[in-house]
């Protein structure tokens, strides 16, 4: 059986190992002659100052977890606690036994936590769901659905999306590094481990001013900053490396009498015949198109995900994937619109994050017309999902 670490700090090796960067840093100053900023973790000594570093190691924000403060990805998930809290008392509010959290965080149940520290979880527990302060796109989807049916469609009450992602958890499409504290490792050679600013991991998972951690404890490792694409200009040669220049006639020989004959012009070689077969007819086939032309970021998973992820160029059109009418336009929690078009034999299609709608409730669409574009950012991605009635399906086969 793991011990249990007290999570109490000594004062004493912090004392220490502060004497001993500062004698460190006093015979590095006198080599330098205090001609240059003076970088505690000494990673800055050998040059110049600069912050080219920093600004290539941003790091995106944590993840806003729900109001029991779980954070869920799709290989696991933890815990944030809350000012006033131990490890008995989170473990409460979010139904899991304190004393195996404990084992698996090396801490002991009755300990206080700092608000923000992550907590790692053994088990899964139940998904956020807009229930537990997180957005949910498929019950805010299935809500305009309900409302825009006729009569003549049938319809069965939703059960409860306790297995839904949040939205705030699935905004990542990275998903953290969850590091195990290993004995004799610190904060600092954890973040220069994975090249990450210490500061972001401390911020990232709760840690106090002198980023302290202990043996057993999970980390989150923050996940970078997406940067927009870097525009490469036009290679220009140097001067003098245009093409070549002819040779001039030779000033001590004249040009002969006569023109050479002009040679017989070749015959120009027949074209080899290259059978590339028949044109494929499988997008033509299919019984839907895809709303975007770009790359799937996120599978269909029932329960987790009701629909796939297609990402685009930044502005671009949201097509019809089949011929149908507009059965709702809603928006989600903030704010982004949601366009739900019904299609024969009681099938559905929902396209959320997007926005410029271009069609109203009640309109005919065709596959292919245009009804929106992709937002800007990051976020120039399309949620796709099919329905079958109220079921979510996988749209693969239907797009295949």
């Amino acid at each position: 059986m793991t011990h249990l670490l007290p999570y109490a700090r000594s004062a004493a090796p912090q004392r220490a190992h502060g004497f001993r960067m500062i004698m460190g840093c006093s015979a590095l100053a006198l080599l330098t002659a205090c001609s240059q900023p003076l970088d505690f973790d000494l990673r800055g000594a050998g040059g110049g100052f600069t912050t080219a570093t920093a600004a290539q190691n941003a790091t995106a924000m944590r993840p806003a977890p729900d109001d029991r403060g779980i954070i869920s990805y799709p290989n696991y998930q933890v815990a944030v606690a809350k000012n006033g809290d131990t490890l008995t008392t989170l473990a409460t509010r979010i139904g899991v036994d304190a004393t195996q959290l404990g084992k698996y965080n090396g801490i002991d149940p009755g300990v206080p936590l700092r608000a923000g520290e992550i907590i790692a979880l053994p088990t899964r527990v139940a998904e956020p769901t807009a229930a537990t302060g997180a957005v949910d796109i498929s019950a805010i989807a299935g809500g305009a659905i309900d409302n825009a049916q006729p009569s003549s469609v049938q319809t069965q009450t939703l059960a409860p999306a306790n297995t839904a992602a949040p939205q705030a958890a699935a905004t990542s499409d990275k998903e953290p590094v969850r590091h195990k504290v290993q004995r004799g490792e610190t904060a600092y050679t954890i973040a220069r481990l994975y090249d990450v600013p210490v500061q972001s991991l401390g911020e990232w998972n709760g840690l106090d001013s002198d980023f302290a951690v202990r043996e057993g404890q999970y980390l989150l490792i923050p996940v970078a900053r997406q940067a927009p694409p870097r525009q490469t200009a036009a290679a220009v040669p140097p001067p003098g490396a245009g093409s070549p220049t002819p040779t001039p006639p030779s000033s001590t020989k004249p040009l002969p009498a006569e023109s050479p004959a002009p040679a017989a012009a070749a015959a120009p070689a027949a074209a080899p015949k290259v059978d590339v077969g028949e044109p494929t007819s499988a997008t033509a086939k299919a019984a839907m198109a895809f709303p975007v032309q770009g790359s799937i970021i996120r599978e269909y998973a029932k329960g987790k995900n009701d629909g796939i992820d297609i990402s685009g160029t930044a502005g671009g059109p949201v097509k019809a994937a089949a011929n149908g009418t507009v059965a709702a336009i809603t928006s989600d929690a903030n704010q982004v619109p949601i366009i739900v078009v019904r299609h024969p034999d009681n099938l559905l299609t929902v396209y959320a994050n997007i926005t410029d709608i271009a069609v109203k409730k009640g309109d005919s669409v065709t596959r292919g017309q245009s009804m929106a574009k992709l937002r800007a950012g990051k976020d120039a991605y399309v949620h796709f999902e099919v329905r079958k009635g109220f079921d979510s399906v996988d749209p693969i086969p239907y797009l295949q």
